[in-house]
């Protein structure tokens, strides 16, 4: 990457991170394109380079998030998701420390962005990405493991919510219990005890 390469993607780094703050503030509706800039000590003009609406600066936004996130993965986790046809069933069990420390990890080093994501999850898009999850991995697994078609929904949704809401507790609790602890504490939620 040459340096004007480097300067665009700090610029545009620095207005993604501009977005978050400001979404834990006020509604997407009520930011401005003046205030984006003032927060990413960026000009209108620099910003109108990068983007023509708030909407684009939004949708890159997205995608960097999502980027970040799975940068946290070993190649050999993220290349499972590609073959849930194929690969043996213990690989579809991803309530394990394959999958659930980097998750945490990620959590942990972006606290704030994650609860502002977790918190406007309908305007950021996340919605969409749940919806593609779904079709993607969420079903093709459940479907190996033999889950009637009207159970697949109430079946994700318990799972998910559930670990959206342990995971917002200990960003309450500023991720002090340590990382080990809650994935331990995940695969008591999913698996009991005695597992």
């Amino acid at each position: 990457m040459n340096k004007s390469e480097s300067k665009y993607f700090n610029t545009a780094a620095r207005m993604d991170m501009a977005l978050i703050s400001l979404l834990k503030k006020k509604p997407l509706e009520y930011i401005t394109v003046s205030e984006i800039c003032k927060a990413a000590e960026v000009n209108r003009s620099t910003f109108y380079l990068h983007y023509d609406t708030i909407g684009d600066l939004l949708n890159e936004t997205v995608r960097y998030l999502l980027d970040s996130f799975l940068s946290y993965f070993s190649e050999d986790s993220k290349s499972i998701a590609l073959n849930l046809s194929d690969c043996r069933e213990e690989e579809l069990i991803f309530i394990c420390d394959d999958y659930i420390v980097p998750y945490l990890k990620y959590i942990k080093d972006n606290k704030e962005v994650f609860r502002v994501a977790l918190l406007n999850n309908k305007i950021l898009g996340f919605d969409d990405v749940y919806d593609r999850m779904f079709e993607k991995i969420f079903n093709p697994i459940l479907d190996r493991f033999d889950y009637p078609e009207d159970y697949k929904n109430y079946v994700m949704m318990y799972y998910l919510s559930g670990i959206n809401a342990l995971i917002l507790e200990w960003i309450k609790d500023d991720c002090e219990k340590p990382i080990e602890e809650i994935s331990k504490i995940i695969n008591i939620c999913i698996f009991g005890l005695r597992h």
